[in-house]
């Protein structure tokens, strides 16, 4: 597809047609530029290059779910071309290889894959979040009895026009912030460095042949024949404040809710005998749910002992996480090292991913992070039942105060 002297050629990231049809239309057209479908980072992955790690930024915040959902996709998408014979990207690196053959110019024209996976977390919703983890885990089970086909779709078609939109149509309908996170604004990221590359003016020659999955194709296009349209950078770039999380705003309502059960205890006679009880169960509920959490995902003892000490009071302080502590401490007695973050980039195996050092923290951060919010909602359920405070006590409580 030839648009403004700029040549698409749409691939299946796992389909070996892709490499050879990449590598005759470069051949032929004999471009000045090719453009690929990469950024920096994932381009150092895709040449075996080794990418900085910080355990402390890597399980900050809400991190450690997405770093878990990205590398647990990377492995879907890594076995699934085990299964058809070909790895993942080998039609970017056939690009490559062949631009350099012929002396063309090589450009990275995707956004860097940092900025895409962190307005791809937040813009979703935290059912489209649990949709997607279970997915990945449901499509973890099921390949290798795919046999070349998913939801009866023949991955050898997936460049097709009318396969693509059925397959945008349904990313659409499952996760809409999904889909403008990984495919419109990489559309408009793409269309914008294609035309920098390309140069202002009706005058410019260069031949471009830029080299993106199937899927962006005709959202390019639209842009390139609308370069309106297209976004300023900096907005593609910006990562968006982050929304409260279920666990934030679960955190902020306990904090007001303790401190309501406080100021009605002190108003309404009820002994600090049961102050305690509820204390303790909050410590406990909190503490056990979030360090089975860690024993779940396989984590050293003292990583769950940490989270069980700590789970009760992060539950209550919405800008702390068990995960965290866990996580870091996890980090300390693992110590993973740059070849474990090389090493999980070509894991076969959910056992050999379980055995990675750098997998295991964010997946302990990421259990600990759960548990933790799991006790949130039972220990405040089982705070309430053990205070047995009602409607009407709570009312005479705060009527003392006002």
């Amino acid at each position: 597809m030839v648009e403004n002297n700029i040549i698409l050629v749409g691939t299946g990231h796992i389909l070996e047609k892709s490499v050879r049809e990449v590598e005759e239309v470069i051949e032929r057209e004999k471009p000045d530029i090719v453009a690929v479908e990469l950024c920096p980072s994932r381009y150092e992955v895709l040449r075996g290059g080794v990418t900085d790690f910080s355990v402390k930024d890597a399980i900050a915040g809400g991190k450690p779910f997405l770093m878990l959902t990205h590398w647990l996709l990377a492995y879907v998408q890594r076995k699934m071309g085990n299964e058809l014979g070909i790895e993942p990207g080998a039609e970017m690196l056939a690009a490559i290889n062949k631009a350099e053959e012929l002396g063309c110019r090589v450009a990275l024209i995707d956004r860097p894959i940092q900025i895409t996976m962190q307005r791809f977390w937040k813009k979703m919703r935290f059912t489209e979040k649990l949709k997607m983890l279970f997915s990945i885990i449901l499509a973890i089970a099921n390949i290798g009895s795919f046999g070349g086909k998913v939801k009866g779709i023949d991955l050898n078609s997936l460049t097709n026009e009318d396969v693509v939109t059925k397959l945008i149509e349904e990313l659409r309908e499952f996760s809409p912030g999904a889909a403008t996170t990984l495919l419109d604004e990489r559309d408009a990221y793409i269309a914008g460095s294609l035309l920098a590359l390309r140069g202002d003016g009706p005058d410019t020659d260069k031949k471009i042949v830029a080299v993106v999955g199937a899927g962006h194709v005709a959202g390019i296009k639209r842009l390139l024949d609308h370069p309106e349209l297209i976004p300023p950078r900096e907005e593609l770039c910006t990562v968006p404040e982050g929304r409260l999380s279920i666990n934030n705003i679960f955190g902020i309502g306990i904090c007001a809710v303790i401190a309501i059960l406080a100021v009605a205890i002190l108003f309404s006679g009820l002994s600090l005998d049961i102050l305690i009880r509820a204390l303790f169960w909050w410590f406990i509920i909190n503490g056990s749910l979030s360090a089975l959490g860690v024993l779940i995902a396989r984590g050293h003892p003292f990583s769950a002992l940490i989270a069980f000490a700590v789970a009760w009071l992060t539950s209550l302080n919405p800008f702390l996480a068990a995960g965290w502590f866990a996580g870091l401490v996890e980090a300390k007695l693992r110590k993973p090292s740059g070849e474990d973050v090389r090493k999980l980039m070509k894991v076969d195996s959910l056992r050999e991913l379980m055995r990675n050092r750098v997998f295991k923290i964010i997946f302990v951060a990421a259990l600990a992070n759960a548990g933790s919010i799991a006790g949130t909602f039972i220990g405040a359920y089982v705070v309430l039942h053990v205070v047995g405070l009602d409607i009407s006590q709570l009312w005479q409580g705060l009527s003392g105060v006002i």
